[in-house]
């Protein structure tokens, strides 16, 4: 592929895939805290201890599978084989996830957690490197990637985000034997096998989508002999620079503060501010009109500031906008609870927060993206799965640490577990809520100072693609 501008179909065949990332994203995010440990009776804290677990796995498999991604060699090219291969098997182990042994209860759940997650995570690792590296494939235009990724963080957040709509609105709803639906286990269940499907879909859908593309991507490089130790090698080579561990680094800050941020979400929505499970259920919905706005700004962002300059404004604004509400709250300055104004107020904010936060992911990834040439002129290999499995890392960090750290935050507050609203009192919440703000605002800070070391601008890619004599 070239520089020249990638067709819609193509964008949204690329775009679609990352609705199967969004679901468990969106699954593990949102969900997963309050189900095991508010509805299962897992302790948070063993909750947040198999996802640090699952992390270990990840800091291993990941480049590993980027690796082998870049050097595999069929006749369907290096990427698709593992799109394909992926499919079933995460499948259904995302349904089983929902679905834990009857017979297990309470911290028994806890080795079915660990192996679990990390059978999810690996799978969907196996599938979403290779799909989510064809970006630096189909294009080297500097705008045209930004667009591309647009279009795969609006299917991912959309697409997570109908699957959570689904969940509140229509599975996890109150029955004659369970006054609030977020406590309704069956409801998981179902929505087990409904975000299962979902998974499965994205993944076909993109992969055939896309698959008339495999003669007109990148060649392998060629074969050579390789050991466990020469395979590392080559992986630190390639991301041995000082702009990806700037980007890492900053990523790796934001996904543990947005993760902390999701894993307590629906929590402060029912304990914080009494929102009921269909109001929950709107404000998921209105991911979708984040996204859409976060797929026509990134664009423009990256054409009239850059990544660098636009993902440090962006970033800025969305760690003011996000804990804005909660220290109203801690001010008296928030409608209280079931004041008509509330809610709308509530989601008014929400809704620019979150599309500020995909825009600020979509030229993160861009950036990583523009990492591939910068890393092929010193090494003489394209080594895109190598870089984007540490963008999947990151991505896969928003529940591990993230979760491990609001695991650490509701045991630091004494929230406790397993309980409803009414049995928690309010003087409990708000102390989780004064440790919350400033653990966000610090994570977030520390991704500002980070990417501000990033180098790789246009006029830096542009040199590298002349060096490369494209």
């Amino acid at each position: 592929m070239s520089s020249t501008k990638v067709g819609l179909g193509s964008k949204l065949a690329y775009g679609f895939g990352s609705i199967a990332f969004g679901v468990k994203n969106n699954g593990f995010d949102y969900f997963l805290l309050f189900f095991y440990s508010q509805v299962m009776g897992v302790s948070a804290s063993l909750v947040s201890a198999a996802l640090a677990i699952a992390l270990v796995f990840d800091a291993v498999s990941d480049p590993l599978i980027g690796f082998f991604s870049d050097n595999t060699r069929t006749r369907w090219g290096r990427r698709h084989p593992y799109m394909y291969g992926a499919a079933v098997p995460v499948t259904l182990c995302y349904f089983f996830l929902w679905n834990p042994p009857g017979q297990l209860s309470g911290d028994e759940l806890f080795p079915f957690l660990v192996a679990i997650s990390i059978l999810v995570r690996t799978l969907i690792t196996v599938y979403e490197i290779p799909s989510s590296a064809l970006v630096a494939e189909i294009t080297d235009d500097y705008d045209e990637r930004t667009s591309l990724l647009s279009f795969r963080y609006f299917f991912g957040w959309s697409g997570g985000t109908l699957m959570a709509t689904i969940a509140t609105l229509v599975l996890l709803v109150p029955t004659a034997d369970i006054s609030d639906g977020m406590f309704n286990v069956a409801g998981y269940q179902q929505m087990g096998v409904v975000a299962a499907g979902f998974i499965f879909v994205a993944i076909m859908a993109s992969a055939l989508g896309t698959h008339s593309l495999i003669p007109n991507l990148k060649a392998p490089p060629p074969k050579r002999a390789l050991s466990i130790v020469t395979i590392y090698k080559e992986i630190i080579d390639t991301l041995a620079t000082r702009s990806f561990a700037a980007l890492f680094l900053s990523a790796m800050f934001g996904a543990i503060a947005t993760g902390v941020v999701a894993a307590l979400a629906y929590l402060l929505y029912t304990f914080l501010w009494g929102f009921t499970a269909k109001q929950i259920g709107f404000i998921s919905a209105s991911v979708v009109i984040s996204a859409v706005l976060a797929l026509f700004i990134s664009p423009v962002i990256s054409k009239t500031l850059g990544k660098k300059r636009g993902a440090i404004a962006v970033g800025i604004l969305a760690f003011t906008v996000n804990p804005a509400p909660i220290v109203l709250r801690l001010f008296g300055l928030m409608p209280e609870n079931g004041d008509p104004l509330l809610f709308p107020l509530y989601l008014v904010i929400i809704v620019v927060d979150v599309a500020l936060i995909i825009v600020y992911q979509t030229l993160g990834s861009s950036m990583i993206a523009d990492l591939v040439e910068d890393a092929e002129v010193r090494t003489n290999k394209r080594s895109e799965g190598v870089f984007f499995a540490s963008v999947t890392f990151i991505r896969k960090t928003t529940q591990g640490l993230g979760v491990v750290a609001a695991g650490w935050l509701l045991s630091s507050s004494g929230f406790p577990e397993g309980a409803t609203p009414d049995e928690v009192p309010m003087s409990v919440v708000l102390d989780l809520a004064m440790v919350y703000v400033p653990a966000v605002v610090l994570l977030w800070s520390l991704m500002i100072v980070c990417v501000s070391l990033y180098q790789v601008d246009r006029s830096k890619h542009e040199e590298n693609l002349q060096t490369l004599g494209r």
